[in-house]
């Protein structure tokens, strides 16, 4: 019985994020897995742990198999196969989380419920979005995007948020479990996050600029499934020149991730030609391409998912962070060779420079990332020291009409909330956006349809202090915190064997 509440609570829990957005479940579930822990043996709370996650990645990220079967082309068991390869690796966190709970943690108690388990919580999910190249997908704290709680995203980012969820379910169970002054502290845990959620809303971390600058965000809406056929390449190029050539005069246009199907290599005509008119009506193309590069050393063409800044001087930026299995391929030779023979893509992307210039571009300085990239909380903070707005182009058209679009909207929104920058999100096929500073939608296209979104943004300076100091300060907290539980159990286990 336990091990279907785990399962089911599990799935219960993606509802917390977009599109249903029941945030409120990023509180009541987390409660309800750390209340199935209680009293289980270690072999127990690691399943209930394992089976929690099944529950939330499978529900979560089913989309993965639209993306490898769909539109990747391939078989069912082979994208069975992948996609719960994934879901198997994410649950195996809160299996550990599990163990790690019942095999070192006080049996009961405050120390255990909301210093322990928080802290064990957010560790994990912290480890869990960038080892072995990372997934931080259905992160707890991206649930609160529209909660007075995304407030604390400038001060420590989203894993400030999930700790101050996860601390609220475990006070949420101390209220339940604990004796007479537990329910008492609880009490308070449960409403504090809020008061001072609400007391740091009003600060302003960073300042204005300059002058608001228009921009024109271009969704082609290409089908998935057309996008590469060769007999839709000139309908292609030819609807994002045409929609281009509605946004001329507006100093910023913007193409979504790998908009033409082509390298850039092969389309130098095309692309002076878009240089040439845009230029001389005063406007600069951003575009997402795909582009190859001679490897210095042997000379064979290496493969980059780019951005190309289209102006009166051409400027690059490389996507680093790519997709296992979508952009490059983790396994061995005999495995990529048959994966030629069933025609599945299988040449690998070169991934960019960790640490790359911004762009400048209309009197802005942009901080870009590409699709999944805007997926890794740290990833910008460098470039944010500079950057007034920043940039993400992608093509959420792999997964359909699933709810991918919106959680990786979501995210995006968060990314703007921890820097309080404007964010210009252009998708194929949408969600495209234009982003305030404290996360909210100021304009939005159509989604699968060709369009070109107008807007304004206002270019932001200042370094809010997660911007200065990433994840650390949080992350030392909870170890600090871990660590006391642990001590504290220890202290007992030592005074119970005394006795």
């Amino acid at each position: 019985m336990r091990s279907f509440i785990a399962l089911g609570s599990g799935a219960l829990l993606t509802l917390a994020f977009a599109p249903f957005d029941f945030w409120l479940l990023a509180i009541l579930v987390p409660a309800i897995f750390f209340y199935s822990i209680e009293g289980a043996t270690t072999r127990c709370a690691a399943k209930l742990g394992f089976y929690f996650g099944l529950g939330t990645f499978t529900a979560g990220t089913y989309w993965l198999y639209i993306s490898i079967n769909g539109f990747g082309g391939a078989p069912v068991w082979l994208a069975l196969l992948l996609m719960f390869g994934l879901v198997i690796w994410m649950s195996s966190y809160y299996a550990l989380l599990g163990f790690l709970a019942t095999r070192f943690l006080p049996a009961r108690g405050l120390c255990r419920w909301v210093l322990g388990l928080p802290a064990l919580w957010v560790l994990l999910e912290w480890f869990r979005g960038w080892f072995l190249s990372g997934f931080g997908w259905l992160s707890l704290g991206y649930s609160q995007t529209d909660t007075v709680l995304a407030s604390f995203a400038p001060i420590g980012g989203i894993y400030l948020i999930t700790t101050m969820l996860v601390l609220m379910a475990g006070a949420l169970l101390a209220f339940v479990r604990g004796t007479y002054s537990d329910k008492i502290f609880a009490t308070v845990l449960l409403l504090l996050p809020w008061v001072i959620a609400f007391s740091v809303s009003k600060i302003q971390w960073t300042h204005i600029a300059g002058a608001p600058v228009q921009v024109a965000l271009v969704q082609g809406a290409i089908p998935q499934d057309q996008k590469w056929l060769n007999a839709n390449r000139e309908v292609t190029l030819r609807r994002y020149r045409d929609l281009t050539m509605q946004a001329l005069g507006t100093p910023l246009i913007l193409w979504p991730e790998s908009a033409l199907p082509d390298l850039a290599n092969n389309l130098v005509t095309f692309l002076d030609e878009i240089q040439r008119v845009t230029t001389q009506s005063g406007s600069t193309v951003v575009m997402g391409i795909i582009r190859a590069l001679p490897n210095a050393q042997t000379n064979v063409p290496e493969y980059f998912n780019s951005i190309l800044v289209l102006g009166k001087q051409l400027s690059w930026y490389n996507k680093s962070h790519l997709v296992p299995f979508g952009e490059f391929f983790p396994i061995p030779l005999v495995v990529r060779d048959w994966l030629r023979l069933m025609s599945l893509p299988y040449s690998d992307f070169v991934p960019g420079e960790a640490q790359q210039s911004t762009l400048h571009v209309a009197g802005l300085v942009i901080s870009p990332s590409i699709c999944y990239e805007d997926a890794y909380p740290s990833a910008q903070l460098m470039s944010l020291h500079s950057a007034t707005v920043m940039v993400n182009v992608t093509n959420d058209a792999w997964f359909g009409r699933s709810s991918a679009r919106y959680q990786h909207l979501q995210i995006s929104r968060m990314r703007a909330i921890e820097a309080q920058r404007y964010l210009l999100r252009v998708a194929n096929d949408g969600v495209s956006a234009v982003i305030g500073p404290h996360g909210e939608i100021i304009a939005r296209a159509a989604e699968f349809t060709p369009t070109v979104l107008r807007g304004v943004v206002v270019p932001r300076s200042g370094t809010p202090p997660f911007t200065k100091f990433g994840n650390w300060p949080i992350l030392l907290l909870c170890a600090l915190a871990a660590f006391f539980s642990l001590w504290h159990a220890r202290n007992e286990l030592i005074v119970s064997s005394r006795v």
